[in-house]
């Protein structure tokens, strides 16, 4: 068949973690009430620490399962080769742009 693979070297383990975290938010259900992803968006507008964006959007119990549903969907951008904890800096991803109306992407 000609096939050929590569083997690669693991995984470092904070980027998979913080991946494996951001997947769990992957459904549609975690983009929240109508109204809250662009919310959600412009409190990001400026790179913030994630909890502060949190708080200025609403309650975060409420707000955060939509932040990490924008993460994944890459509204919200965050390095992920460092932990994701409440201090780390969320700013506004490519698909997250002024024309987004807030959708699941």
């Amino acid at each position: 068949m000609g096939w050929t693979y590569r083997r690669l070297a693991p995984l470092d383990e904070v980027p998979t973690a913080n991946v494996q975290w951001l997947a769990g938010y992957r459904h549609p259900r975690n983009a929240g009430r109508p109204g809250l992803m662009p919310a959600v968006l412009e409190a990001f507008t400026r790179p913030r620490p994630l909890i502060e964006g949190a708080e200025a959007a609403g309650n975060p119990i409420e707000v955060l399962p939509v932040v990490f549903h924008a993460l994944w969907h890459g509204k919200l951008t965050t390095p992920l080769d460092v932990p994701l904890h409440e201090r780390v800096l969320v700013g506004r991803g490519p698909s997250g742009s002024n024309a987004d109306k807030g959708g699941t992407g």
